[in-house]
């Protein structure tokens, strides 16, 4: 089971930056797939995530209006759109998979996923 991010990069404020996750070893069927991120100095986070059975997704307060999470399952690829990037928004962003399709109340937390990828790092510049 592997997850590889992919991605991130320096931007400025304003702009938009798409990431990818691609699962392997898996397909995405019923698992729910997760975007988090961690900023020097802060506890990770939890940005967005997609249930796979049906589509459900969540958002971060943050981040909604701004963020879009898809997926394309025969590409077995979870994306994230960022658009309107803010400085607040630089971070290393993982993405993560649960075995299962996860309840609203927990799709946001990293302990209910069983698998992570390397992180890719998104740099909002002011």
């Amino acid at each position: 089971v592997q997850l590889q991010a992919s991605g991130g990069g320096l931007v400025q404020t304003g702009d938009s930056l798409r990431l990818s996750c691609l699962a392997s070893g898996f397909t995405l069927g019923y698992t729910t797939i997760g975007w988090f991120r961690q900023a020097p100095g802060k506890e990770r986070e939890g940005v967005s995530c997609i249930r796979n059975s049906d589509a459900s997704t969540k958002y971060a307060q943050s981040v909604k209006g701004r963020f879009t999470i898809s997926r394309d399952k025969a590409k077995n690829t979870v994306y994230l759109q960022m658009n309107s990037l803010r400085p607040e928004d630089t971070a290393v962003y993982f993405c993560a998979a649960s075995r299962s399709g996860l309840i609203q109340t927990t799709m946001l937390n990293s302990n209910y996923y069983d698998y992570w990828g390397q992180g890719t790092l998104v740099t909002v510049s002011s």
